[in-house]
């Protein structure tokens, strides 16, 4: 709780990607749709900005989460990176209008590959089109750092954390409620971030909220 209301004023983070990931509830029917922002301080360090149960990858919710983090003292992020299929870009003009946004190009590209069986090359085919719908998107990164591309181009991050999360749901049969599943994904992220490693060329970071 102390940490979903905690100041955010004193920390910028110039970088963002955000993820929603599904968890399964033992004792619920629906899954537990998580909403994830992770950022990039001004220092290169990563950090978990915020946490929350968005019931579905809703565009309401994720403005929720990002009005919440504004009213909270959040800056606009230089750059966010995520899904095209997010809610979450719609609620991102609407709150940070003038952030930049990144495709991320992991999910791109599983798009992709999961629509070339013959029967699906109508799908493949509207895959590559929305592939060069989305060419602005895709290639945000490259008005960035060079030592920052290979960060920017995926959510990988989120993926990664998450991971563990996933796998400790399946040890556990997921947990009991929506509460618990929380609890236990903040957790696990918070122990697993003291291990993150800052990005490249850290001292980039600062640069980049400065407009260079």
């Amino acid at each position: 709780k102390a940490f979903a209301q905690r100041d955010l004023s004193g920390v910028d983070y110039v970088y963002v990607w955000a993820d929603g990931i599904h968890v399964n509830v033992r004792l619920e029917e629906a899954k537990l749709c998580l909403l994830v922002l992770i950022g990039v301080r001004a220092d290169g360090r990563k950090e978990l900005i915020a946490l929350t149960d968005g019931y579905r990858e809703a565009t309401e919710s994720w403005a929720d989460l990002l009005r919440d983090a504004k009213r909270r003292g959040m800056r606009a992020p230089v750059l966010a990176i995520g899904d095209g299929a997010l809610g979450f870009w719609g609620a991102l003009r609407e709150v940070f209008p003038d952030t930049r946004e990144q495709r991320c190009w992991f999910h791109k590209i599983a798009n992709v590959l999961a629509a070339l069986p013959k029967s699906a090359h109508p799908g493949a085919k509207k895959a590559l089109a929305e592939i060069t719908d989305d060419v602005e998107q895709l290639l945000a990164f490259y008005d960035f750092p060079a030592e920052h591309w290979v960060h920017l181009r995926t959510t990988n991050p989120i993926e990664s954390t998450f991971a563990t999360v996933r796998n400790r749901s399946k040890i556990t049969k997921g947990p009991g409620s929506r509460a618990a599943g929380i609890a236990m994904a903040y957790k696990l992220i918070e122990a697993a971030q003291s291990r993150w490693r800052a990005v490249n060329a850290p001292h980039l970071v600062a640069l980049v909220r400065a407009g260079a």
